[in-house]
């Protein structure tokens, strides 16, 4: 049965997570064990329990018990459900939330690189990304268009918070992810290559080959890297590459934004896979105590 609260009290240290926590504390390195993270929107919600993810506690609106959450609290057993109506969640938390439904969950432990690179063929490797609205947008293009496995480097943006998870759709939890450790890009451009990937940096420089290239498309195994929103791919990491291709653009643009760059290109350099990904089964967060 579903623990239903009614908030009378702004200042409960149970509503911490929801309006006084930063998103830095929510991640709470310093105990990792505790670590949380807010799914928002029913949808995305189901998507997180779904791959395993523990809820904590729900803040939700008053008139969405017995509407559109009552699925997702007969999937949370006992937890916490905090509820008031939507001006006063407003007011609590500063935002309008979506769809009118929060849930605080257990940050699950990011699997190794090597373990979801395994039997993969296309990946996607983020440098630098640090705009969550962009890294989600590319984790539903790489979860729509095909691609086996997203790596970011150790200064993206967090994949966890709150807005990264909202604009992802929930995808963050069905594609599987992590953050390469080491150096970037020696450390990482090393694993790729034993791993027997090729790498194409798409980047704008004189001697790219156009995306819809032969010897490009037809690779077996290709890691497809995409830079920061400001300065693009590194110096050092294109020079590190393979393969460095581009868009073709008309009308004097030199450019697209990072995410939707990376709609065309892993629509373009994933169509040889022999079928769609199978996404009905979601990236699964296995815990010690699931097991």
């Amino acid at each position: 049965m579903p623990n239903i609260i009614e908030i009378t009290n702004f200042q409960d240290p149970a509503l911490d997570i929801y309006a006084r926590l930063t998103e830095n504390q929510l991640v709470n390195r310093a105990d990792p064990e505790l670590a949380l993270f807010i799914a928002e929107s029913p949808n995305v919600i189901h998507r997180a329990l779904d791959a395993g993810c523990v809820p904590v506690s729900l803040l939700l609106e008053r008139k969405h018990i017995e509407g559109q959450a009552k699925s997702i609290l007969e999937r949370c057993g006992d937890i916490p459900v905090y509820t008031a109506p939507l001006s006063v969640l407003t007011e609590l938390t500063g935002f309008p939330l979506t769809r009118g439904v929060l849930c605080a969950m257990r940050r699950p432990k990011l699997p190794q690189a090597e373990q979801i690179l395994q039997n993969a063929r296309r990946i996607a490797v983020m440098e630098n990304v640090m705009n969550p609205t962009n890294l989600g947008a590319v984790f539903r293009s790489a979860a729509a268009l095909n691609l086996d496995a997203v790596l970011l480097t150790p200064a993206c943006t967090d994949a966890l918070y709150r807005r990264c998870v909202r604009v992802s759709m929930g995808t963050v939890f069905q594609i599987p992810w992590t953050y390469l450790t080491g150096l970037w890009p020696e450390d990482g451009m090393a694993l790729l290559a034993r791993l027997g990937f090729k790498t194409v940096a798409m980047a704008l420089r004189p001697d790219a080959v156009p995306i819809d290239d032969a010897a490009l498309n037809a690779e077996e195994k290709l890691a497809i890297i995409l830079g920061t929103e400001g300065d693009g791919l590194a110096g050092g990491t294109i020079a590190a590459c393979d393969y460095t291709a581009i868009i073709p653009m008309s009308h004097g643009v030199d450019s697209l934004n990072v995410a939707a760059a990376s709609a065309v290109a892993f629509y373009q350099l994933c169509k040889r896979r022999d079928g769609p990904a199978d996404l009905a089964r979601p990236h699964s967060y296995e815990t010690e105590a699931m097991k």
